[in-house]
Parts: C-alpha cells; sequence; structure tokens
C-alpha cells in the first residue's frame, strides 16, 4: 500500500480519523486491537520496520507499529525511523502516540512508574534523523518537542487510569545499543536529564518534520546505573518490569484514543510551512519527490 503525501489524511465526514501507536520493547501488539489488517507500506526511504497493523479501538482507528519489529530484530541504530514516520503520513495519521521503555535518571521516578516527556537531549550519534539533505536544505522548530495536546491528553489518561505517572520529563536519546557507563549515568544526571532511552528523540524530530503530532509515554524499568543499589543494568530485570508496566500502557493508551481530539491548539501541522530553505527550482528531481511524497514540498515565501 502506498498513498501519496497526506492525501489520504482526511476522513471522510463524521469518520475519526486513524492514530498511529508506536509500540517500543515489551509492547509489540496492542491490547483490544480489533479487525487487524497487517499492512506493509512502501516509501522513499524503504519500508518501515513492521507491516502496520491496521485496526480499530472501540470506534478509533488504529494504526500501530512495532518500533523494533516482530521479534525485536533492530538495533535502535538500525531502525528506519524515515521509513517508519513517512509510514505514517502515507496512511493518513497525522497524530502519533509513542511507548517507550526508558531507564530512570532521578530518584523520584521509580521502575514502574510512567513519564509524559516533554522534552528531549539528543546524544545520538551518525543516525539519519531528517528527511531533507541531497540537495534541499530545511530547518525545522524542535524547541518545544512534544505535542502539547497529545501530552495532555495522555496526562488526563494517566489520571483516569490512576497510573503512578509524572507530568513531565526530559528524555535523553543515547546511541546503545550498549547500556550506560556509570561515569556516562552520572555526566546525564548533571544535565538534569529524567530518564534515558535509545530511540524516541530520532522519531520526534522526523514527526515534526513531517507535520505530525507526537508524544511520548515512557514506562521507567530501572535506574540505569548511578542509583547505588543498581549499579548494573541487565535485560531480564528491564523485561520483568516491563512486563508490570504493559498492562497499565495499553488501559492509558485505550483512554487516550477515546479522549484525544481530532483537532486542537498545536502548531504541529505547521512545522514544515517556513522550514525549507532550498529554492525549489534548485532540488534535484529526486529528492523533491521525495519531500512531495511527505507533502511538505512548499515554495520559499
Amino acid at each position: 500500500m502506498r498513498t501519496r503525501g497526506k492525501t489520504g489524511s482526511v476522513e471522510r465526514k463524521g469518520q475519526k480519523e486513524r492514530v498511529g501507536i508506536i509500540g517500543g520493547s515489551g509492547l509489540y501488539q496492542l491490547k483490544g486491537l480489533s479487525g487487524l489488517v497487517p499492512t506493509m507500506v512502501e516509501t522513499p526511504w524503504g519500508q518501515p520496520s513492521d507491516p502496520f497493523m491496521l485496526g480499530e479501538i472501540g470506534d478509533v482507528p488504529v494504526a500501530f507499529l512495532s518500533r523494533h519489529g516482530a521479534g525485536h530484530r533492530y538495533l535502535p541504530g538500525e531502525i528506519n525511523y524515515r521509513a517508519n514516520i513517512a509510514g505514517f503520513v502515507a496512511l493518513g495519521v497525522r497524530r502519533i502516540f509513542s511507548v517507550s521503555a526508558v531507564g530512570s535518571l532521578s530518584e523520584s521516578i521509580i521502575p514502574g512508574d510512567m513519564v509524559i516527556v516533554n522534552q528531549f537531549i539528543d546524544w545520538t550519534k551518525g543516525r539519519p534523523s531528517t528527511f531533507y539533505g541531497q540537495g534541499a536544505v530545511g530547518h525545522t522548530g524542535f524547541a518545544h518537542p512534544i505535542c502539547p495536546d497529545l501530552g495532555e491528553t495522555l496526562v488526563k489518561a494517566c489520571e483516569f487510569s490512576r497510573a503512578k505517572f509524572h507530568r513531565k520529563g526530559t528524555y535523553l536519546c543515547m546511541e546503545g545499543p550498549a547500556f550506560s557507563t556509570q561515569a556516562e549515568s552520572f555526566l546525564y544526571r548533571q544535565f538534569k536529564a529524567d530518564v534515558i532511552g535509545m530511540t524516541n528523540v530520532t522519531e520526534a524530530r522526523l514527526a515534526r518534520e513531517a507535520g505530525l503530532c507526537y508524544s511520548t509515554l515512557a514506562l521507567s524499568t530501572d535506574f540505569d546505573c548511578w542509583h547505588p543499589d543498581h549499579d548494573a543494568v541487565t535485560v531480564s530485570d528491564v523485561l520483568a518490569v516491563m512486563e508490570k508496566n504493559i498492562a497499565a500502557a495499553n488501559r492509558i493508551l485505550e483512554r487516550a484514543l477515546q479522549t484525544v481530539e481530532a483537532t486542537g491548539k498545536c502548531h504541529c501541522q505547521e512545522a514544515p510551512n517556513n522550514a525549507l530553505v532550498t529554492n525549489p527550482d534548485c532540488i534535484p528531481q529526486e529528492t523533491k519527490k521525495r519531500l512531495e511524497f511527505l507533502g511538505i514540498l512548499k515554495p520559499r515565501s
């Protein structure tokens, strides 16, 4: 399946818009998703991590994507983030909820807590994180990287679900795949970061470039390695806590999907309008075709 740009993004009158969900470690499928139709989307950046699972939760159309692929096949640095985000665009998705396991860098965020991320620190190295380039220069505003409307929707969903959560937090995105050294963990705490992960800032950057709303529900699984009682992180420990978090995450997402507004006060969809610096007449045709796929190729004002 392949649609061009955002021409498929507007549903027929009376229907709700399809909402995207990206599942991370431990969340490889979404509970309650019915009428499943596996759908692979071809994009100018290749294939996404997995087929999108199209279905409904209640009366809300949903497109679910497993970030790491079925069976958790892709390292954080191997994920085709551009194809993933472009795939959502092709399916008419304009709003994405992302779920991600994280380590805690704060004494107040204990394993099992949820965090509604509102800021990022990008500590990744070399992974593609922009749709621009190859003859097209674009600079997209990213001061406030999370959609405020979707963030507030997650806050209210956590309150409704009576989950233990923190209504804001800074996510430091490291490259991985190894966990932090202790010296790094101490350094990140000096940055005043609250949680640490390996994926979400790249998704958030690309979503903003494409004019999509994006918000992260972070699931705390460990204390990284800075805590004196937890001086090492193991996969088994992370998965044990993650398994307990998944049920709560499903309840929160179900509530968020039922209450998210089709339109809000955010300006996420306007982000691409003034990003392009290059004169469109000077952009190579192949690059122009890729940007047209996203529906973000606009003349300079």
